[in-house]
């Protein structure tokens, strides 16, 4: 078990947006890693009310289950990982494993054995460092829609929100409010779009 503080800033792109940073960057394909995120939720969001989310995220062959709760500034993550044989149970409807995030799903006052499997997320994802944060480029897939994204992470609210307006304003793209991965898959899934 392991805990972040993660301070990210977000803006969606169009699909031209996306391949200008791209070749800003020269980012090429080769660049890309697909990682998969499986979200989990009670039937009646208790995680979301609680402006938190619960997800395995598989990639390179690693499963690592990540409770993200709110923080004074940006948001706590604590994450566990998990052997391939428990992360397919979880998918296949197994309880919450023994451990941390378990007694914080408790500590919630929720009912971890209340928790589903609401399906998954698939990022192709590329990343850089930039001005001493982390740039991150993104290209999601799910429930029949794609998306484009773009994330800086960075250790401070302020300077790093100052670097991702700044990269913004050069690349001419402009600023959209951006929900993120999970509450957007939700929106997807239960829009009837």
């Amino acid at each position: 078990m392991y805990q972040e503080i993660e301070i990210e800033f977000k803006n969606m792109l169009t699909k031209e947006e996306f391949e200008h940073v791209l070749a800003f960057f020269k980012i090429n394909k080769e660049s890309f890693a697909l990682q998969e995120n499986h979200y989990f939720d009670t039937r009646s969001f208790e995680l979301k009310d609680k402006e938190s989310a619960l997800r395995i995220r598989s990639k390179n062959g690693q499963y690592v289950l990540t409770l993200k709760q709110p923080a004074q500034e940006g948001l706590l993550e604590t994450n566990q990982p998990l052997t391939a044989e428990i992360a397919l149970s979880l998918l296949e409807g197994a309880p919450i494993p023994d451990g941390y995030i378990k007694e914080l799903i408790i500590q919630m006052d929720l009912l971890p054995e209340r928790l589903e499997y609401f399906g998954m997320l698939a990022t192709n994802r590329a990343e850089l460092r930039y001005q001493g944060g982390l740039l991150v480029m993104d290209h999601s897939t799910y429930l029949g829609k794609e998306d484009f994204e773009l994330e800086y992470e960075a250790d401070s609210v302020q300077k790093g929100k100052a670097i991702f307006e700044d990269l913004l304003k050069s690349l001419e793209i402009p600023q959209r409010k951006t929900e993120n991965k999970v509450r957007r898959f939700y929106q997807q899934k239960y829009s009837g779009n």
